[in-house]
């Protein structure tokens, strides 16, 4: 069995800039990194790789010298009013890096229209060799795993997924005997952490979790275990952990990338 892809995902790292983030996975230990290409918010602190030409580059450079691959690309949101064709630019970068995977949320309530918008930037990605995740989060309209595999399912592309955080899983209330029955080739990377106490009742509170504040693997209350059990084996994990009071106490981003994956191979040698 070929060794198991570890990826360090951007928000656990955001502070970071790409070339230096490419350099801190390296020295923790990582395969791959994510590449955060487009902001989740526009507060969001933000390293434009699309359009700054040298910062690319250096990256690029940066991703040689290490022998780091990077996994995913992200966020790309489907919108009401969104153009799939003008995403082409940050596919375009995407290939360019090498990642096979693709990051995207959905953010329109017609969900006939999401799976319309999701098929057609599916084979815009193709010619890209970039494989499009309708990642669930409690708080857009992708909401759960069920909605998820419905859209993507719908949408009937081969290079269609879903994209499985452990956070939003827990938070969405997905439940692992539907986990179990996706079709293990819509299931071609995850999102890895943490979850600490129950399900809070304030969207805006599983919000600012999901962005700051999430556990490292072991150290919560997730059913980290029943999930990875139920995924397919080997799966490449993203480990995206945002730990916004480790980063205020000045535990470096080396720090956290190392604790991120020593928690999560401590999990896995538990299962």
């Amino acid at each position: 069995m070929p060794e198991r892809i570890f990826s360090l995902a951007s928000l656990t790292v955001l502070e970071l800039s790409p070339p230096d983030m490419v350099e801190v996975a390296a020295r923790a230990g990582y395969s791959h990194i994510g590449l955060r290409l487009v902001p989740a918010t526009p507060e969001e602190h933000h390293f434009a790789l699309v359009a700054d030409n040298d910062l690319r580059r250096r990256t690029l450079a940066r991703l040689r010298d290490t022998g780091i691959g990077v996994l995913d690309v992200e966020i790309l949101r489907l919108k009401p009013d969104t153009v799939v064709a003008e995403f082409e630019p940050i596919l375009a970068v995407g290939a360019e890096f090498g990642a096979s995977e693709l990051l995207v949320a959905g953010n329109d309530p017609d969900e006939q229209r999401m799976t319309e918008h999701f098929a057609e930037l599916c084979d815009l990605a193709a010619s890209y060799g970039l494989h499009p995740h309708l990642e669930f989060m409690p708080w857009t309209d992708a909401r759960d795993l069920a909605q998820a595999v419905r859209v993507v399912e719908g949408a009937g592309r081969e290079n269609g997924a879903v994209l499985v955080d452990a956070f939003h899983f827990d938070r969405s209330g997905s439940r692992l005997q539907d986990l179990a029955r996706v079709t293990p080739s819509r299931l071609r990377y995850a999102q890895l952490c943490d979850v600490a106490g129950p399900r809070p009742t304030d969207m805006a509170e599983i919000l600012r979790q999901a962005r700051s504040e999430r556990r490292f693997p072991g150290e919560g209350d997730g059913d980290l275990s029943g999930l990875l059990r139920c995924l397919p084996a080997n799966i490449p994990l993203s480990l995206e952990i945002p730990t916004v009071h480790l980063l205020e106490r000045g535990v470096t981003g080396l720090e956290r990338a190392r604790m991120a994956l020593d928690k999560t191979r401590d999990v896995l040698a538990r299962i």
